[in-house]
């Protein structure tokens, strides 16, 4: 699939988070949207990359953002995973069956590997890409960088 560039519309999905809850992105319009995909749960960056979005989760419903953690993993997976983590508010959706469709839509599956990138995409209240960041895999993403961009 194609990739995903600013200024484009980005896909309707619905995926389960870790409670077993359908979550629709085109139910969320009116409001911004950070699609926060990560490889996998249960790895280093990856955990880092979610806790940080639990702890600026006050901050970024303060500048009309819900955040999303996207990945190919399971529900069960994520919900373990987010018992771990200690994580209550973030909703961390599975984007396991079809295997990584949403990350195909958005042109950030890995085929060889079976995971997706590790990206920030921020949808404004259209679902329109107003920022997006392809990070390397073992890169850890700065949610500081969508926080100043969001109060610029």
């Amino acid at each position: 699939m194609k990739e995903l560039e600013i200024g484009d519309i980005a896909e309707d999905f619905t995926l389960k988070n870790q409670y077993k809850s359908e979550i629709k992105l085109s139910s969320l319009k009116g409001k911004k949207v950070l699609l926060s995909f990560h490889p996998l749960a249960w790895t280093g960056v990856c955990e880092i990359q979610m806790r940080s979005l639990e702890q600026k989760y006050s901050e970024l419903r303060e500048l009309k953002v819900i955040p999303l953690g996207i990945s190919v993993d399971s529900q069960p997976c994520k919900a373990e995973w987010s018992e771990y983590m200690d994580i209550e508010n973030t909703d961390l959706l599975c984007d396991f069956w079809p295997h990584g469709e949403v990350a195909r839509q958005y042109g950030l599956f890995i085929e060889k590997a079976g995971i997706s990138m590790r990206a920030n995409i921020l949808l404004d209240e259209k679902r329109k890409v107003i920022f997006k960041r392809i990070y390397k895999i073992p890169e850890i993403p700065d949610i500081e960088e969508i926080i100043e961009f969001l109060k610029k």
